[in-house]
């Protein structure tokens, strides 16, 4: 089994092509107070070249009922993504699949088939904790973000064993804005994994 691979915050067409020639499996657009935020119709925008090649994945946080009807009906994202808690406080279409967002160990919940685990602030380049990330990811598939980068990749994918792994800053030349490169050499690094250590 391959790694999935997902570039988050995605702010020109530069950074949407390169993940596309780097064959990631998603890509993130950002709808949270961040130097990546982008409005629906923005990111309806760039997303376009990307339609039906990879899954074009709206970020969200603790949003509000309105800004996701917007997201939906403007964005029309192939998947929507926030933290696991806001979940329950809002109408999201049934057809939508989710990624539910877990910044620390569930207790007493019945863990998704599929969870993104991540530090407590998004976007900020701060690891999570791989030792319990790897515990998860014995459970569910997980998907590992939080302070990945091209140099720590194959160390986390080690450590935690993760079905997939999502990154945002770690290959941004300026905050808010990706590099090319960067992408390239995260990917690389990260396919290059050990499979018998994903």
């Amino acid at each position: 089994m391959s790694l999935w691979i997902k570039i988050c915050g995605m702010t020109t067409p530069e950074a949407v092509q390169a993940s596309l020639d780097s064959r990631v499996d998603a890509i993130g657009f950002v709808f949270a107070p961040s130097v990546r935020q982008l409005t629906p119709a923005k990111a309806a925008d760039l997303a376009a070249a990307a339609r039906g090649r990879v899954l074009c994945v709206a970020v969200t946080r603790h949003p509000t009922q309105q800004v996701v009807d917007e997201i939906v009906a403007v964005f029309k994202p192939d998947l929507l993504q926030t933290d696991v808690a806001d979940l329950s406080a809002l109408r999201i279409p049934a057809q939508l699949p989710l990624l539910p967002v877990f910044r620390q160990l569930p207790v007493g919940v019945a863990l998704p088939s599929r969870i993104l685990f991540e530090g407590p602030a998004s976007g900020s380049g701060q690891p999570c904790d791989w030792q319990l990330a790897g515990q998860l990811a014995r459970q569910t598939e997980l998907i590992l973000a939080g302070g990945l980068t091209a140099s720590n990749i194959r160390q986390a994918i080690a450590a935690a064993h993760p079905f997939g792994v999502d990154v945002s800053s770690g290959v941004e030349e300026r905050p808010g804005i990706k590099s090319a490169t960067g992408i390239a050499l995260f990917v690389s690094a990260a396919r290059s994994a050990p499979m018998e250590e994903v």
